[in-house]
């Protein structure tokens, strides 16, 4: 039987079953808390001078994540939100933990008494009508990278999206015509966004260019 006071195991468990097959967490969701885990685990050995896959369940103490915390923030240079969302996925770990080795109640106690900090809601950052024509300016529309990268600015303009929605943009997700709306989201979170008539041009000429590449995807790199 597997010794339930080792790390390995858990971690095991917590990776490959309880985010899979219990929780269904978004495929992004899951590499966070994988990453958070490899950069905890990396410290945590270093700090207790054992290898991986001696660690201990409680070789993870309140003060080894404190640590682990700070040095997020001073010496990889992460902002309060990177260092929370660490956090969260520490948690959930602990909370797994708990649920099926009571012994570890009181581990898991210690770290969920660390807090999540307060984080400040930077002003939102705009254009001026005059910086918006500049960017829309500046690409050589006498060649298809100009006119895909101008049919991308000018989308981005009318339509705010995400950058990493704007990137994977495909030719089957923009309804034209009546209403012309573009289809965007990440994973299984989809919103419709309306792009207008200049955006709805744009796409058109873009997607149905001879001079680039096959008309299955946006205008992109």
């Amino acid at each position: 039987m597997t010794d339930p006071s080792l790390l390995g195991p858990w971690v095991r468990r917590f990776l490959l079953e309880y985010l899979i097959s219990v929780r269904n967490l978004a495929l992004n969701t899951q590499r966070s808390y994988r990453d958070t885990l490899s950069l905890l685990i990396r410290a945590v050995a270093g700090q207790t001078h054992k290898t991986a896959d001696q660690l201990g369940v409680t070789d993870l103490s309140a003060s080894c994540v404190i640590q682990f915390l700070q040095d997020l923030e001073h010496s990889r240079h992460c902002g309060v939100g990177t260092r929370n969302q660490r956090l969260a996925g520490i948690r959930a770990l602990a909370h797994f933990i708990a649920l099926h080795s009571p012994e570890h109640l009181e581990w898991c106690g210690q770290i969920f008494s660390i807090p999540f900090k307060k984080t400040t809601n930077s002003p939102p950052v705009y254009l001026e009508e005059s910086e918006m024509e500049a960017l829309l300016a500046a690409p050589d529309r006498s060649t298809w990278i100009g006119r895909r990268d101008r049919t991308l600015f000018l989308n981005a303009l009318a339509t705010r999206p995400r950058v990493s929605e704007l990137t994977v943009l495909t030719c089957a997700a923009v309804q034209l015509g009546g209403g012309t709306h573009a289809r965007c989201g990440k994973e299984r979170k989809e919103r419709t966004i309306p792009s207008g008539e200049t955006p709805e041009r744009s796409f058109e000429l873009g997607s149905t260019s001879a001079a680039g590449p096959s008309a299955t995807r946006c205008p992109r790199a």
